[in-house]
């Protein structure tokens, strides 16, 4: 492993806290750039109304909403700004596009740092990576993650926790409210945008996230899939070189090691981070489409 030591001798105190530095500014500022292409590719979807051309108008305005991810998993860090509540209150805002519950998100994704890669106590290898092309594409429709949001839904509103055991005694009451909540905002906002216009929630909303959930499906499968199965954060996960526009929009998500190493540097300074330590990372892949390729090549034909 080239360049291996402890993760704590990777970074010297100093340069965590340095790194570590928290700013509303940056959060809003990237934040308005995200919802700035949000409400670009929705004048392109309305202008393309009542031709075909509305389809691929959706693909962008799709893949914006779903990327609204990226600010979610950086507001569960409480690293999207340096204002608490700004980032419980813009984390949950943003997750109820994809349907993504924040605060049961929340405990989904601290037992997923916790035991990153352990196949039995990891909830992101629950189902495990694709074994098969055909779970492979399955993956990438997204099927499973709307059943999963959906069915998960309806389990947490009639407090069945079973299956969801990240989420802590104590939380579940909260949880529940939260996902009921979400649920109702969901609701009333569709039916309301229907009563004034409707086919604005299939044209706006609905069809783009169904469209384009498949690329964050994508970008997620590439973050652990074929790297160890182990608890060395070096060897359990990747960073993927992505060109700028996909590291703007999704926060720096790519550099993924660099965060998993350190969950307490914010976006904006993960390229600073991965400059100091890209000598010691085992997996950097050259994009997404590499890693892709290497997945499918080691898949079954079932």
């Amino acid at each position: 492993m080239q360049g291996a030591m402890p993760v704590g001798r990777l970074l010297t105190p100093a340069d965590i806290k340095d790194l570590s530095r928290r700013s509303d500014a940056a959060g809003l500022l990237r934040l308005a750039v995200h919802l700035a292409l949000i409400a670009g590719a929705a004048a392109l979807v309305w202008a393309a109304r009542g031709t075909w051309w509305v389809v691929p108008a959706m693909l962008p305005l799709g893949w914006f909403l779903v990327a609204l991810f990226a600010p979610v998993h950086e507001c569960v860090h409480y690293t999207a700004f340096r204002t608490r509540r700004l980032n419980d209150w813009v984390g949950w805002v943003a997750a109820v596009p994809s349907l993504l519950n924040f605060d049961f998100y929340k405990h989904f994704h601290y037992a997923h740092h916790r035991y990153c890669q352990d196949p039995v106590r990891d909830p992101e290898l629950a189902p495990p990576a694709p074994a098969s092309l055909g779970q492979y594409l399955l993956r990438l429709t997204a099927i499973n993650y709307w059943r999963a949001r959906f069915v998960g839904a309806i389990r947490v509103l009639r407090g069945e926790f079973g299956g969801f055991s990240f989420v802590p005694e104590r939380a579940r009451p909260e949880v529940r409210r939260s996902v009921a909540a979400m649920l109702a905002l969901a609701a009333v906002a569709a039916l309301g945008w229907a009563a004034i216009d409707p086919w604005g929630p299939v044209l706006y909303w609905i069809g783009p996230v169904v469209l384009a959930q498949p690329i964050l499906r994508a970008i997620l499968l590439a973050e652990h899939t074929l790297c160890e199965e182990s608890g060395d954060t070096l060897a359990n996960t990747r960073t993927t070189l992505a060109a700028w526009p996909v590291r703007l929009l999704h926060w720096n998500m790519p550099y993924h090691t660099e965060h998993h190493l350190y969950p307490s540097i914010p976006f904006h300074a993960l390229p600073a981070a991965h400059a100091r330590l890209r000598p010691h990372l085992v997996h950097v892949a050259d994009g997404y489409a590499p890693t892709h390729r290497a997945i499918v090549g080691g898949l079954t034909a079932r």
